[in-house]
């Protein structure tokens, strides 16, 4: 069915599309070239000419092209990427109306799968382990894949293994896998290997073909026992139990032993160790000494075998022995404190029962003296602690002055004897021998290593490698021609260890030199504690911190980051490691901030507690300078106001308090018709008129603006007031709206003085000062002003008036004169004559007329007008 269901498919495509490529649904190796056929079927409509290809989504060039025929197109194109894809062959449809009708019948496609041909494995390994008294029949393989994998064509691997006269085999996707053997064939010839499959090709690795013991991993050996034989004080003898029995495999063993507590193991030579035993003597061992001794076995066939696990721990206490060596005596230097002195600990280390000590003085040394001898006894349960740090006892302390140089005897004794005398000349200060120079101190593979040169002026006979860590101190000696060394002692990690090094000059001990260093860093444990010096300013801050403690520290800081943010930024500086203070500036005035600092390693750094303060709203002295500013501000305002009033004081005068004559000085209240007038001739024959001027005190608009129907006066009315004043009194003198309208009724006195008062004048044309009028009709001038000043007692009472012929005639001139001067500054509107006006002819009019001309007193222009 399934035949016959793909020969339907493929005739049912020949009839739907005229384009098909070959061949369909290859797999591509990457890095090689690939050729395609596009083939066209069922039409004559089209040529190979037509045809084009395109490789995702970009067209293939023509010169890939190679036409076969009229209806073949071959097309080679490279593969150079892991990237599936797909390769289309299509038919240009811009000159061909059948084509772009059908053009889903002109396409066709076929996908790119890529990978890479498998590479041989490498490093092929196998092992069956010991599973209680005989080895397990599952033989565990694990190889290295060499090459690249694509999704779309994975490789596959195989183990192979072939014991005559079987095969076994397992296949896997990883680089490791398991194959279970029906027995494991001991003393027998095992083949082993395995192949990478894939779609591309195959591949073998190399052919493993080798006795079977060789891919055998027994258990350690077991049972280990060490003894100590007080006869050989030097040597452990160490017994154990092979793992497996000798007829399964023939056992090879290696040894390795360590003092306790030290991480520096020693291996037995090989060569020293016979096959198939199960027992061994170490030699040249430390007496009193703990040591700690492991042993493994393996296959003794030559050549490849897998080595079981290291045994447990064994450790053992060689015997004590009579010293062989001197004494390791050392000393530490104190100075004094209320004098210049040096304090001395002479320092020994060993399991010994007593030292023997004697101090001898350098430049008193006298023959045939004999120096004494002090005994100082060890602690027994100290002398007996199996405790893994070296022993180091306090012997003496010895006072020394700066100009003493003196020479330490010290002898170890145990339970079996004494040893050799160790010296040691503690020199006086002003004569030390010189020091080493460069020295170099850095950690590598968990030791910490020292270089250094030697002293160019004298001999060294050796070097004293010290280093010291809070109150603990420990030292180790090296020989004359060392210049690099590793501390052998047990050192920690993340604790700074000052280490010095001593050149000795025959027993005579040089200046040292020193360096500080970690056997490894890390990120400190806490943080500085920041904390404000004084007050926050209003812009700036000082910061002030305290060093890490030491043990707190963990490695050497290399700077210190202060952080401080207000709630929107955050700020960072970084300052040198050196720097316990800083001012912090441009800050914001009464705003809140958090500060913390961060110690840093090259490890890493760490965050202290965090400190908050507030800075002032004002800088010290910005208040004061304030108040300071604004009242000098306000004193020159003042000052300049006062020498403005000064220098400008006519004007100020002139606008806000204008000069209003006093009418009581006018005078207007003295003329009267019965003034004596003197005959004089006139200047004008005719009289010019009667002008009216009408100044309102609200809008200052001329009078002669308002309708002139207005302005001429009844005769019958002036005639008919009292000649209670010089110019009318204050009846006959009202409203000029009142006089116009010709009303007789008027307010009170009261409504009267408020309103505008008429001033009015009337000059006659043929009698001025002294000269007598004519008796013929005469005509005048009248003329008044508006003023809201009060009329004069004067002017209202009759009685108050004087004659002409009392007046000063020096005053009215001086008054005229004024009176043209005040004329000149101000700006009036002209007077305009009005034709209408009559002159009064009844009889009274030559008694109620003056005979001289007068001002118009007008108080609201502040000036007056001649006619």
């Amino acid at each position: 069915d399934v035949p016959f269901v793909l020969c339907w498919l493929l005739r049912l495509w020949e009839e739907l599309c005229h384009l098909v490529i070959a061949p369909q649904s290859p797999l591509l190796e990457i890095g090689t070239n690939f050729t395609a056929t596009c083939l066209i079927i069922n039409t004559d409509k089209i040529t190979a000419d037509d045809l084009y290809w395109k490789l995702h989504d970009t067209t293939v060039p023509k010169e890939q092209y190679i036409k076969v025929n009229s209806s073949a197109l071959n097309v080679t194109v490279l593969i150079t990427n892991e990237r599936a894809e797909w390769l289309f062959c299509s038919c240009n449809k811009e000159k061909n109306h059948y084509v772009f009708l059908n053009s889903g019948k002109f396409i066709h496609g076929i996908f790119l799968r890529k990978g890479y041909r498998p590479e041989k494995p490498e490093n092929l390994s196998c092992l069956s382990v010991q599973e209680k008294f005989y080895i397990s029949p599952v033989l565990s393989c694990k190889w290295d894949s060499v090459g690249r994998q694509t999704p779309d064509i994975p490789t596959t691997y195989t183990l192979f293994v072939r014991v005559i006269p079987e095969n076994f085999s397992m296949s896997t996707d990883e680089n490791h896998t398991e194959v279970r053997l029906n027995v494991f064939p001991n003393h027998m010839t095992m083949e082993v290997w395995v192949e990478a499959r894939n779609k591309l090709g195959t591949a073998e690795s190399e052919h493993l073909k080798v006795d079977a013991g060789w891919f055998v991993k027994t258990n350690p050996p077991s049972d280990v026992r060490v003894i100590s034989e007080p006869s050989f004080p030097a040597a452990l003898l160490i017994n154990w139990t092979q793992p497996i029995e000798k007829y399964y495999l023939r056992l090879t063993y290696q040894i390795r032993y360590c003092p306790e507590g030290s991480q520096s193991w020693t291996y037995v030579p090989p060569e020293d160790i016979a096959k198939d035993i199960e027992s061994f003597r170490l030699q040249d061992l430390q007496p009193d000494t703990v040591y700690v001794i492991q042993v493994r076995c393996k296959n003794a066939v030559e050549g490849h075998g897998h080595w079981s696990n290291w045994s447990a721990n064994t450790t053992k206490r060689t015997p004590e022995f009579r010293p062989k060596s001197k004494p390791d005596l050392w000393r530490v230097i104190a100075e004094g404190d209320s004098i210049n002195e040096r304090r001395d600990p002479v320092l020994a280390n060993g399991r010994i029962l007593k030292f023997d000590i004697k101090i001898q003085d350098v430049k008193h040394k006298v023959k045939n003296v004999s120096w004494e001898w002090e005994s100082i006894l060890v602690n027994r349960t100290e002398a007996n602690s199996s405790s893994n740090q070296r022993k180091i006892t306090p012997l003496k302390e010895i006072l020394l002055a700066n100009t003493k140089s003196v020479k330490v005897h010290v002898t170890a004794s145990n339970s079996v004897g004494k040893s050799a005398e160790a010296s040691l000349v503690i020199s006086e200060k002003a004569r030390v021998p010189p020091p080493v120079e460069e020295l170099k101190v850095w950690p590598k593979e968990g030791q910490l290593w020292l270089k250094w040169n030697p002293p160019t002026s004298m001999n060294v006979t050796e070097y004293v490698v010290e280093w010291v860590t809070g109150d603990q101190i420990d030292w180790q000696k090296e020989n004359r021609n060392t210049l690099k060394t590793a501390i052998k002692g047990n050192l920690e990690t993340f604790v700074c260890y000052t280490i010095s090094v001593y050149p000795i000059y025959y027993g005579r001990i040089g200046k040292p030199t020193t360096e500080k260093a970690y056997l490894e860093q890390g990120a400190p444990i806490e943080g500085p504690i920041v904390r404000l010096r004084g007050k926050p300013g209003r812009n700036e801050a000082e910061l002030v911190w305290t060093e890490i403690p030491q043990q707190s520290q963990r490695g050497f800081i290399t700077n210190y980051t202060i952080s401080y943010t207000s709630g929107t930024k955050l700020h960072n500086i970084t300052v040198p490691v050196n720097t316990t203070s800083y001012t912090l500036r441009s800050l914001s005035g009464n705003t809140k901030y958090d500060i913390w600092i961060n110690a840093s390693t090259i490890q890493g750094s760490t965050k202290g507690f965090n400190h908050s303060f507030t800075t002032l709203k004002y800088a010290p002295g910005e208040i004061e300078l304030i108040v300071v500013g604004v009242s000098l501000g306000f004193l020159f305002v003042v000052v300049m106001t006062m020498l403005l009033c000064i220098y400008k004081k006519d004007v100020i005068t002139k606008n806000f308090w204008p000069q209003i004559p006093n009418p009581g000085e006018s005078t207007i209240g003295s003329w009267s018709p019965d003034y004596s007038l003197k005959t004089d001739t006139p200047k004008e024959n005719c009289l010019s008129g009667i002008s009216v001027l009408d100044v309102d005190v609200c809008d200052g608009k001329c009078v002669f603006e308002e309708d002139k129907a207005s302005l001429p006066l009844k005769k019958d009315k002036y005639l008919s007031e009292e000649h209670s004043s010089g110019i009318g009194g204050s009846s006959c003198m009202s409203s000029p709206r009142q006089s116009v309208s010709d009303s007789d009724e008027g307010g009170d006195m009261a409504d009267t003085t408020a309103s505008t008062i008429q001033y009015s004048s009337v000059v006659a044309s043929n009698g001025y000062k002294g000269q007598t009028p004519s008796s013929q009709p005469q005509q005048g001038i009248f003329s008044r002003s508006e003023s809201t000043q009060p009329l004069l007692d004067s002017e209202e009472n009759p009685d108050m008036i004087v004659h002409e012929d009392d007046s000063n005639p020096a005053d009215i001139s001086q008054l005229e004169m004024h009176q043209q001067e005040m004329l000149e500054h101000l700006d009036f509107c002209p007077l305009e004559e009005n034709p209408e006006q009559t002159t009064p002819t009844d009889e009274h009019s030559a008694d109620w007329l003056p005979s001289a001309p007068v001002s118009s007193y007008m108080p609201q222009l502040g000036g007056y007008r001649s006619q």
